[in-house]
């Protein structure tokens, strides 16, 4: 781990000005394709040398990672490192710009790598296909100069934020959901660090994911763009970086608003520097617990199948079945038959549901009517059951005219 002698890391612009001391030369193909940032004088030459020097390592190419692998290519960032593990599915495209319809069922990394050497073909690329754990994090990150985080989980961003504080390297995060956005700088000795802003995480299931709340396509454009602008000002040392502040942005409203933030010298990674290793960040954010229970609670839920709903339905039987999704959801594809009541609602419309006749519960994918049946069941009901696997797999094996999302 890089240390100026105290025990502490050494600044990250001042570490990534020490490997960039020995400068690559540009050829005259690249003084041309970089011609625009030659002739601004806070980059020059010299500056494009930097870049060309550089190395990112993005955890991510997804909605953030798309943003910040095309622009970060195309400013002539020399060597760029991408961290991932997914492939391409329908529902990234109206966001992930990195890939096409083509591409979907391919690795992400594969439809990135001809993407941005399509972009830049004088980029290195460095594609570690794994997921980015607490047993690699820190070899991931230690060969480059800036990590930016394009993640969308909170265990994963505690990790990129120890590893990063434990390696003495610049953390540009982003985040995104539905309309709203933040970006900042953590992790350099001047500023703080993402368990300053964050101590604790918030218990799963409190905040949705993009893939449950969902995110407007542009935004994650618009913050990755951030990310990128930020990472190439610390590459270049010029500006002022967003170390202690952090960017709100609300598309919806098209406002920005800039939060002051301090070092919090309680911090245990970067206040009393408690933290000496990585730990388990799923037991951190309290995921396997939860999951523990929700596989108690789950074996303790009846199931019906779709086609055993669909054959009990063809057969006329005196079924109430209740979608316990949100109205927006319901708009897009529903179930004949079934009748809404958001789960939220729930608790109110109690009374116009009959115990004595039996209830189907649905949801999505099956855990929010899981939810729900426990509910009823604690209310009295006994003829309940959860629809395994929601509206999403009653598509896949009764009806695919109901559409997915």
């Amino acid at each position: 781990m890089a240390s100026n002698g105290t025990g502490t890391p050494v600044d990250g612009q001042n570490a990534i000005a020490a490997r960039l001391a020995e400068l690559p030369e540009l050829s005259n193909e690249e003084v041309l394709r970089y011609s625009r940032h030659l002739i601004i004088p806070d980059v020059g030459l010299t500056g494009q040398r930097k870049l060309k020097a550089a190395r990112v390592l993005l955890i991510g190419a997804g909605g953030l990672g798309s943003p910040l692998a095309l622009y970060l290519a195309a400013a002539g960032v020399g060597t760029l490192g991408i961290v991932d593990f997914d492939t391409v599915d329908f529902t990234n495209l109206q966001r992930q710009v990195l890939h096409g319809t083509s591409d979907v069922g391919r690795r992400k990394l594969e439809s990135a790598r001809d993407r941005i050497l399509d972009v830049n073909p004088h980029t290195k690329l460095e594609l570690h296909e794994t997921f980015i754990t607490s047993a690699n994090a820190l070899e991931l990150v230690r060969d480059y100069d800036v990590v930016v985080d394009g993640t969308d989980n909170f265990p994963t961003r505690y990790l990129v934020n120890d590893a990063c504080v434990l390696s003495g390297k610049p953390n540009v995060y982003g985040s995104i959901f539905r309309f709203e956005g933040q970006a900042s700088i953590f992790g350099t000795p001047d500023g703080p660090c993402y368990r300053c802003l964050f101590r604790e995480p918030p218990p799963p299931g409190l905040v949705p994911s993009c893939a449950e709340g969902g995110v407007l396509g542009v935004l994650p454009g618009l913050v990755g763009v951030i990310q990128a602008t930020e990472t190439i000002k610390l590459l270049l040392g010029i500006g002022e970086p967003l170390i202690g502040r952090l960017l709100l942005v609300d598309a919806l409203r098209m406002q920005f608003r800039t939060l002051k933030l301090r070092r919090d010298p309680t911090c245990p990674a970067c206040g009393t520097r408690e933290l000496k290793e990585l730990i388990d960040y799923e037991e951190f954010c309290g995921v396997r617990q939860a999951a523990a229970e929700a596989l108690a609670v789950g074996g303790s839920i009846p199931e019906i199948t779709p086609r055993e709903l669909a054959a009990r339905l063809a057969r006329g039987d005196d079924l109430d079945v209740i979608d316990v999704r949100e109205p927006h959801e319901w708009e897009i594809a529903r179930i004949a038959g079934a009748r809404l009541i958001p789960l939220a609602t729930l608790t109110e419309a109690l009374p116009t549901l009959d115990s004595a006749r039996e209830i189907v519960v649905h949801c999505k994918g099956g855990s929010r009517s899981a939810k729900a049946v426990q509910q009823l069941r604690d209310a009295g009901f006994r003829k309940v059951w959860n629809l395994a696997g929601g509206i999403l797999r009653w598509s896949d094996e009764v009806d695919p005219s109901v559409p997915k999302y």
